[in-house]
């Protein structure tokens, strides 16, 4: 998990890879458990959603009567669905699987579970309720001090605003600072990159398309490796935009 927040994602996708070849081998059943509900984060953050989709986790979860794993599981099969476009199953998959983590008192993991759920929300065009889970997400980072994720759920904040039927650009210019103030001041790049995009094509809408292009050159240049990835590929293809 932390390889892929700090964007090196061949590194990250080989270790979450190894992690569950082994714990299979293995075959003890908490190991196998706990490598397949924290391994696919390192895909997950990278954009890739080829190492689990939550159903090896579920059924084993269910075979061995442990249910947090198994809630563990439906929040994977959500995250996954979101990835792959499936946005109505990735909602009915989280919210089942935070409800029931709610009613043990689990909040490990929140910030990141609900605010992919707001995600899915506001692409579905339910604005209520992507509100509602992304004002959650950043109540449960204040309460619990829970960072890992605080920057993306600041980002996805934004995106939020500029998504809803009255967008709002300066609340989301607001959310994008916050969310690159602490990005940087985690050193985590994956988290930096993906704001900057953000941040890149607000500004480029706004026709500020020099702020935007020396924003994301900056975070851009940073790194060496990874660019046959996701998030890479996004940002070239932005910066060549606003330069042409």
């Amino acid at each position: 998990m932390a390889l892929g927040v700090l964007e090196d994602p061949h590194a990250a996708l080989a270790d979450s890879d190894r992690a569950i070849h082994d714990a299979r081998a293995v075959a003890q059943a908490p190991r196998w458990m706990y490598a397949l509900a924290s391994a696919p984060f390192a895909g997950f953050q990278c954009g890739d959603h080829g190492t689990t989709d939550g159903e090896e986790l579920v059924a084993l979860a269910d075979e061995k009567g442990a249910s947090n794993w198994k809630n563990n599981g439906m929040l994977m099969r959500g995250w996954h669905s979101l990835l792959i476009g499936r946005r109505l199953d990735a909602v009915q998959s989280m919210t089942t699987g935070l409800a029931a983590l709610r009613a043990v008192g689990v909040t490990l993991f929140f910030p990141a579970y609900l605010s992919n759920l707001a995600r899915a929300y506001a692409e579905l065009g339910k604005f209520d309720d992507a509100r509602f889970a992304i004002d959650e997400a950043i109540s449960v980072v204040e309460r619990t001090k829970e960072g890992s994720y605080a920057a993306e759920v600041h980002r996805i904040a934004g995106e939020i605003a500029l998504m809803s039927p009255e967008p709002n650009a300066l609340e989301a210019e607001r959310y994008f600072e916050r969310a690159l103030a602490i990005a940087q001041a985690q050193q985590a790049k994956a988290w930096e990159l993906r704001t900057a995009m953000s941040m890149a094509r607000l500004w480029r809408n706004q026709r500020k398309q020099r702020q935007a292009s020396d924003l994301l050159k900056q975070v851009y240049t940073w790194f060496t490796e990874g660019f046959d990835t996701l998030d890479l590929k996004s940002a070239k293809s932005l910066l060549d935009e606003l330069a042409s």
